[in-house]
């Protein structure tokens, strides 16, 4: 089972792609989709859109999870996600993925056992969970691998209440 991570951003939208085989998890590829924020935000969401589709196409996941919108101080920051969000949303329905989204305090309490865990905990724990030799300190990208781990971690708690 591959599952693909998004952590939605206009700027910056990171990705991971796990494998998961029975309890072990695995990193296929990680990375993030910039765009230049000198350009038009429709050109920026049409950067996003285009790029994953590519991602898609070539490490073809089987499921995606993405990070769900938290309130913001800056509202105008909290809209550019949201519509982020909604293209990226629209590219994995394209795709014919079966999308999960989960909170930032549903992923760190999946992975550090504590909702308001800070950004270097969720780092040493995606690079323990994934056996990696350093932790993946590019914010966006770790925090993407940390909601494929979450969701990772959902799926088997959910087949085990089946």
């Amino acid at each position: 089972m591959k599952i693909l991570g998004i952590d939605p951003g206009t700027a910056t939208t990171g990705y991971g792609i796990i494998e998961q085989k029975g309890n072990t998890l695995s990193l296929i590829s990680f990375g993030c989709i910039k765009t230049n924020p000198k350009d038009h935000l429709a050109k920026r969401l049409e950067i996003i859109a285009l790029e994953l589709q590519k991602i898609i196409k070539k490490f073809k996941p089987d499921e995606a999870a993405v990070e769900e919108l938290f309130f913001a101080a800056n509202v105008k920051t909290a809209i550019a996600v949201g519509h982020a969000r909604g293209v990226i949303l629209l590219a994995l329905a394209k795709e014919n993925l079966k999308v999960n989204e989960y909170t930032p305090l549903e992923v760190k309490q999946a992975l550090v056992g504590y909702g308001r865990a800070e950004k270097r905990q969720v780092q040493a724990m995606v690079k323990y969970i994934l056996k990696l030799e350093k932790p993946i300190n590019q914010d966006d990208t770790a925090d993407a691998l940390a909601v494929a781990i979450c969701h990772a971690s959902s799926r088997k708690i959910k087949s085990l209440e089946s």
